[in-house]
């Protein structure tokens, strides 16, 4: 079986137990960013430009207001990666949550599904962007193409088909009309475009599929046919993992969620240096050993704008070495990106690739003026505790929303109150954080 069978195929899979609780988790972390994300003012007048073009009031906006189904997932796909805080898989270098649950969620209020309608599905999607991720390739990702927006596509594709119980012939059609819809670019790393692009593929993801039930056709194979995805946007096509869709353990398992609020490529050098305990006027040199493939998109050397310096080894490795806290977003703003105290230390910081270390990992080495060399490594495939990691994602929470808010979202998460959790998407405000 191809890509496009096995697809189809697990659109209709029992989810797994413990990888369903798994995706329970980052739908609360992606309305978690969300939620912030719809505060940010870059995004304001998107968001403001987008509800004026009007239409059917059928899905839940962040910060308020409703849309149709297709719009919805693109302002909230958009908005929940506007921070850059939420999950990423590094099987394919992507961020699963904020290009398929936008989708769902979407296609579940317009269906009238329920909550646990809604997280199988996300699971569904989230599972397939991932293999789908896999089969396109490293070498699709770093000749240019964002795989939260290409992958994500489809993924978000595979959870609209589920909501809507489309049939094989249907989702086949679906993932061919996606094959024409799914893009993204990594040139709009650092700017307002790159969660533009998570928000591009949920909303792919809805027409796409909406399209197919109302009977238009698309390419029988448009992921690995002749002309189709695969060949067209330089991807390996590789079925080698195709097998393992919808078998234990599911690549869900394996996400990795944020507590740093900057590109996920830059947080074990910054695990690596909260080891490091010294004054910035001790420090001679720092070198940054990471894989090769982070050098073009996270390596922006001198950023002036907070986003920028979301995607910066030289920024962010001064901002931990100077104490500050890179899990704070207000942390990440233009007066930062060029206050003169990080930017003569980011002076002192080299990057440097290291194809022996994998894409998890990252290797520091501090020459003090003493002459003495501290170093320091970090693995993000380290495993932690699925309790762990639930108690870090509701700090995480409390620390944007206040402990009552944040308390209040988790529990509509945990009971299944799909009512009660877009309510809170809608009314929700971030709190003031403290540095």
């Amino acid at each position: 079986m191809g890509i496009t069978d096995r697809l189809i195929a697990f659109a209709g899979a029992d989810p797994d137990r413990d990888a369903l609780e798994m995706m329970r988790l980052s739908l609360f972390d992606w309305a978690t960013c969300g939620i912030a994300g719809a505060q940010e003012a870059e995004f304001a007048g998107f968001r403001t430009a987008v509800i004026q073009a009007g239409g059917a009031t059928e899905a839940t906006i962040f910060g308020g207001g409703a849309a149709p189904a297709s719009t919805a997932a693109l302002v909230n796909g958009t908005l929940s990666h506007a921070l850059d805080f939420d999950d990423t898989h590094f099987a394919h270098i992507g961020h699963p949550s904020v290009a398929v649950v936008p989708a769902a969620l979407a296609v579940a209020e317009r269906s009238g599904a329920s909550f646990d309608d809604l997280l199988v599905a996300a699971l569904i999607g989230v599972e397939a962007s991932i293999h789908v991720g896999l089969w396109l390739g490293r070498d699709h990702y770093q000749v240019g193409f964002h795989q939260t927006a290409t992958a994500g596509a489809f993924g978000a594709t595979l959870a609209a088909a589920r909501l809507l119980h489309l049939s094989p012939d249907e989702v086949r059609h679906a993932l061919g009309l996606c094959a024409s819809l799914a893009s993204g670019l990594k040139a709009q790393f650092g700017t307002g475009g790159k969660p533009m692009n998570a928000g591009l593929a949920a909303r792919s993801g809805v027409e796409a599929a909406l399209w197919a039930q109302a009977g238009l056709t698309g390419a029988a194979d448009g992921l690995a046919g002749p002309l189709g995805f695969a060949e067209t946007h330089h991807a390996t096509g590789s079925t080698a993992h195709l097998p393992h869709l919808g078998t234990a353990p599911w690549q869900i398992m394996t996400i990795c969620h944020k507590f740093h609020a900057c590109c996920h490529g830059l947080h074990a050098m910054l695990e690596a240096l909260r080891e490091v305990d010294v004054e910035i006027e001790q420090i001679e040199r720092v070198t940054v050993h990471t894989h090769p493939r982070w050098m073009s998109v996270c390596n922006k050397s001198d950023p002036n704008t907070g986003l920028a310096a979301k995607f910066s080894y030289r920024h962010t490795a001064a901002m931990a070495l100077s104490g500050m806290d890179t899990g704070r977003t207000e942390n990440f703003s233009d007066a930062m990106a060029q206050d003169p105290a990080l930017v003569a230390l980011r002076q002192k910081i080299d990057v440097a690739e290291d194809a022996l270390l994998s894409e998890m990992q990252c290797r520091i080495e501090l020459t003090l003026t003493s002459g003495e060399v501290i170093n320091g490594c970090y693995d993000l495939a380290s495993p932690m505790p699925f309790d762990v990691r639930r108690q870090k994602l509701r700090e995480k929470a409390r620390g944007f929303l206040g402990e009552k808010q944040a308390d209040v979202l988790w529990q509509s998460v945990e009971s299944g109150d799909l009512a009660g959790f877009t309510t809170l998407l809608q009314t929700s405000k971030p709190v003031a954080q403290k540095t």
